[in-house]
């Protein structure tokens, strides 16, 4: 660590009464400026410049801001995310519905194909009983 020692000379020519007051204090400010060390509006001595602390605040406030948009944006596409999948789960439950009503109707058809097939055996038996009555008849005629 570097101490910094700041001393000045003052000749007796230069301590003339005709100087503005505090002309000490800023020729102190000056050299410590210099140094790279700077008084605030408190007169505490700091290291950073008031106008670069008056940025770094700015920034950091602006910063805070920043995060809290993003965290607002964050919720926002977070119900977004869960509207878009309860609407995925609502979508996917409409299409096996419809899977399950277009499987039942080819069901359905099949079961009539099948019952129309009944009915014509059955037409064509009893169109053959017909036929052997139909005979039967003409004999015992």
């Amino acid at each position: 660590m570097t101490h910094l020692l700041l001393t000045a000379t003052v000749t007796p020519s230069e301590q003339n009464s005709s100087r503005e007051p505090g002309w000490e204090t800023a020729m102190a400010k000056d050299i410590l400026g210099e140094a790279g060390l700077h008084f605030d509006e408190l007169n505490k001595l700091r290291v950073l410049d008031p106008e670069v602390t008056q940025q770094t605040i700015e920034l950091k406030e602006e910063c805070k801001d920043f995060v809290d948009k993003i965290g607002q944006f964050q919720k926002i596409v977070g119900g977004l995310i869960e509207l878009v999948d309860q609407l995925a789960k609502e979508a996917e439950n409409e299409k096996m519905k419809a899977i399950g009503a277009r499987n039942l109707l080819k069901s359905i058809a099949k079961q009539r194909e099948a019952q129309q097939q009944q009915l014509q055996a059955l037409i064509a038996e009893k169109k053959m009983q017909l036929e052997r009555n139909s005979i039967s008849l003409v004999i015992l005629i």
